[in-house]
């Protein structure tokens, strides 16, 4: 290994051990922002759930941890890794990251939508030009991952998910603390953006029935009727996104099907043709269908 790669590697280890020691879990990442340790289930002939109930490295976000002891075994074991995870709904934070792959107005406009102040927190730059935003959950409430649902270019990192940690390289370059903010603890995250984050759990067959006072074509009920309400109070400019939004938190509600034709209806009344609408519509359900379920999930 050259000077410089055991440079970059000591130096993945102090940032994940200091880490650590502010109460985040972690565990190391290769350039390419993968765990740098392979699965130890890989050449099993059937594929492997388990999540490090084997005792053994090699499970990704499940190998994270905050004991210095256990960190730095798990270095000593990928000497070749660039960088850290860390692991993002576990206790004492129960962090959730915030993705920006766009200008943070984009989040800022979500805020003045919703009501909800984005508050001053721990902040890092990513290779790309993004950023990240990290925030506290309230213990006992699990946050989805998600790509473009909140908004186009906005991912969350949730329970089961990771962010690189500052300090860590890549292939693409380094992941950055912005000034002022590394003494920041992650800031409680605002209830009103927490409910976006937390799909309300999905309606039954029962709940889904058609109501039989008139409304039943849709399936519409209060939530339903909400997201059509914020589908009909699109500005010009924001008319498709507004759609693809709201088309996307339908389907993973499970009534995106019900409402698809009152979103449709919603979009043309506020400028765009049936076709855009109609073509905004299916490609919310492709990417919020189940793995190999239909399309892939795009990102």
């Amino acid at each position: 290994m050259a000077a410089s790669d055991r440079r970059t590697s000591t130096l993945a280890l102090a940032h994940a051990l200091s880490a650590a020691e502010r109460g985040l879990p972690v565990f190391p990442l290769s350039p390419s922002k993968l765990p740098a340790l392979p699965s130890p289930h890989r050449d099993d002939p059937e594929p492997a759930r388990c999540r490090g109930e084997c005792g053994l490295p090699g499970h990704g976000v499940h190998d994270a941890t905050t004991d210095p002891a256990a960190v730095r075994a798990l270095f000593a074991l990928a000497p070749w890794a660039t960088g850290y995870g860390i692991a993002c709904g576990r206790p004492p934070h129960h962090l959730i990251g915030v993705d920006l792959d766009t200008e943070p107005a984009v989040l800022g406009r979500l805020a003045r939508e919703h009501g909800f102040t984005i508050p001053g927190t721990v902040t890092v730059l990513t290779p790309s030009g993004g950023r990240h935003l990290w925030l506290a959950g309230p213990p006992g409430v699990a946050v989805p991952n998600s790509a473009g649902r909140l908004a186009p270019g906005v991912d969350i990192r949730g329970s089961g998910g990771y962010l690189a940690g500052p300090g860590s390289v890549t292939a693409r370059g380094a992941y950055r603390l912005v000034p002022g903010t590394a003494a920041l603890p992650p800031a409680p995250c605002p209830p009103a953006l927490l409910r976006l984050l937390t799909p309300p759990p999905r309606p039954s067959a029962r709940t889904r029935r058609p109501s039989p006072h008139g409304g039943g074509r849709t399936g519409q009920g209060p939530h339903g009727e909400g997201l059509i309400r914020f589908v009909l109070a699109a500005r010009r400019g924001r008319r498709n996104t507004r759609l693809f939004w709201a088309a996307c938190r339908a389907y993973e509600d499970g009534v995106g099907d019900a409402l698809a034709d009152a979103l449709a209806d919603a979009a043309v009344r506020t400028g765009l043709t049936a076709h855009e609408a109609r073509a905004t519509i299916s490609s919310a359900a492709r990417l919020t269908a189940p793995r190999g379920a239909g399309a892939p999930r795009a990102r």
